[in-house]
């Protein structure tokens, strides 16, 4: 069954994994708190990848934030140094979402930083 919205609204994401779950929550704590994302999952997955010419598998975990599509490459910019991975996953795009909780991802996105 497909959701029909007569009035959708554009949020953007931005999505990254990494090797361990302190990391994860590092990561997606720094994009919250820098008010670049309104928020941040982290999820434990499994991984199967060629790296160097062997077949990988390995737990991971996944961090995608939602943000405004003006602050998704800044927020790209913040994460990206410290990311612990020598070539990081980053994946973006757009997607549509309800006309309310996009205008929350702005709100949160634009309020100021928190002490």
């Amino acid at each position: 069954m497909q959701i029909s919205n007569p009035h959708p609204s554009t949020i953007a994401w931005l999505c990254t994994t990494v090797d361990s779950e302190a990391a994860a929550q590092r990561l997606a704590a720094a994009g919250v708190h820098a008010r670049l994302a309104a928020c941040a999952q982290v999820e434990a997955i499994q991984s199967y990848y060629w790296w160097n010419g062997e077949l990988q598998n390995s737990a991971e975990w996944r961090i995608t934030w939602k943000t405004t599509l003006a602050q998704q490459l800044a927020l790209q910019k913040l994460l990206k140094p410290l990311h612990p991975y020598q070539l990081p996953q980053w994946l973006w795009g757009d997607s549509q979402a309800s006309p309310g909780y996009a205008a929350w991802v702005a709100a949160e996105v634009t309020a100021p930083v928190q002490a």
